[in-house]
């Protein structure tokens, strides 16, 4: 399995025409405590950089966008009961969606953890 990064702070983890997305540990920090997390419905089509899912926070409400185009397969509904996933464990249990890849190419334009580490000591 291979993960990727945004620059928007979602990551993606591919397994052949698979992924699974959520937001990186670094934004989840930012964010703070997750007290709502709307994810979208299997079946959905979503779009490289469209909005995908939300996440509200005691700070904010802020989108969640899609790392690639693609179709979603499964949205995560453990955040419905328990959004404080994304806070214990962002980069794991607190997976937003599940999709299929519908142009793997879009994965090009992405960062590897290397990457996306330097992107984080700039900012």
């Amino acid at each position: 399995m291979t993960r990727y990064f945004t620059d928007e702070h979602e990551w993606i983890d591919v397994d052949g025409s698979t992924a699974t997305v959520g937001i990186t540990s670094y934004a989840q920090e930012q964010l703070g405590d997750i007290v709502f997390v709307e994810v979208p419905a299997s079946g959905a089509s979503v779009s490289k950089g469209g909005e995908a899912a939300v996440v509200e926070s005691v700070k904010a409400a802020s989108d969640v966008y899609a790392p690639v185009s693609g179709t979603v397969t499964e949205g995560n509904a453990a955040l419905a009961d328990d959004p404080s996933l994304v806070n214990s464990d962002p980069e794991g249990a607190g997976w937003f969606f599940k999709l299929t890849l519908a142009d793997p190419g879009e994965l090009d334009g992405l960062m590897d953890e290397a990457g996306y580490k330097a992107f984080v000591a700039g900012l």
